[in-house]
């Protein structure tokens, strides 16, 4: 089973708004609601690509019921843990502003509820997936990520971390199977600037000699790049396509990389699938179904 972990899933509502002015009342000419968390994404076009998954995290008040019901609507298994207090945050994307958005703050996690988790993650064995994937409420700390390796480190189990800076760097000692930082956050991490793939490359081996086992590396229209566990080095540019909406691109690639490894055990296949996938979600106004994916896993 793959299990995904979303620490401070929403309610994302996103929005157009032509010619949008501040101070003024503005009205939308597009509106959507979906369920929005990295995991959550992951879990999404896992099911879309017909792989089974089950969504873990916190959820509270009733938009915190919607995510749960929105998440098992779109096929997924979900074993989200209920928090008494607060509401599980809604974030406004206004897509016709690009980059503009206001994200919630999100429930605090009681250490009785977190604890909670970690029991279901026990359960946890060596054929096992574990994602961790995205930001985390205040309430918790940086290294709740690591903390979650260190207690499963004996199980064999392959995690993946798609985080920021210390939450990912922290886990590196553990060994993650996979590791997702995008060009931004590679770029934090070591303090340069990277404007090709070749230029990256160097500091995913990098991440690699700290104890990544495997690190894909997401580049927007540049494409993207993985060096693998085995040695190996792979770079693709981004396939063509209109950019439609980003939310979620590098979380489907995760999804897409999973599917293709599960599948073959190959780590280029892995590759293009994770490629294909991050792209066709990022030309579509959802996350990418099974049918966008394998359309542009021809064209790499």
């Amino acid at each position: 089973m793959i299990y995904t972990v979303t620490f401070n899933p929403s309610l994302d509502y996103i929005v157009s708004v032509d010619s949008f002015q501040l101070g003024m009342t503005n009205r939308t000419t597009f509106e959507q609601i979906l369920p929005g968390g990295k995991g959550i994404n992951v879990s999404i076009v896992l099911r879309n690509l017909g792989l089974e998954t089950t969504a873990l995290g916190f959820v509270a008040g009733f938009t915190g019921e919607e995510i749960r019901r929105r998440v098992e609507e779109m096929g997924c298994r979900s074993k989200f843990i209920r928090v008494a207090s607060g509401v599980s945050r809604i974030n406004m994307k206004l897509r016709s502003v690009e980059g503009t958005e206001i994200n919630g703050m999100g429930p605090d996690i009681p250490g009785e509820k977190l604890e909670e988790l970690m029991q279901i993650l026990d359960s946890l064995t060596a054929s096992d997936i574990l994602v961790l994937a995205g930001s985390i409420p205040s309430s918790l700390p940086d290294s709740i990520y690591m903390d979650i390796m260190k207690r499963l480190n004996d199980k064999q189990v392959r995690i993946v971390v798609d985080a920021t800076r210390e939450l990912l760097v922290n886990v590196l000692p553990y060994h993650p199977f996979l590791i997702k930082p995008n060009q931004h956050e590679l770029e934090e991490i070591f303090g340069v600037g990277l404007n090709t793939r070749a230029d990256a490359v160097p500091y995913a081996k990098r991440l690699q000699e700290m104890g990544a086992r495997n690190v894909l590396i997401s580049m927007a229209g540049e494409g993207a790049v993985l060096a693998a566990e085995d040695g190996t080095v792979f770079d693709s540019p981004a396939p063509k396509g209109t950019l439609v909406n980003s939310v979620g691109a590098g979380d489907s690639m995760v999804a897409g990389f999973l599917a293709g490894w599960l599948e073959t055990g190959d780590y280029h296949h892995a590759f293009k699938m994770g490629v294909a996938a991050g792209s066709a979600s990022a030309f579509s106004d959802l996350l990418a179904t099974k049918e966008q994916i394998e359309r542009l896993y021809t064209e790499l």
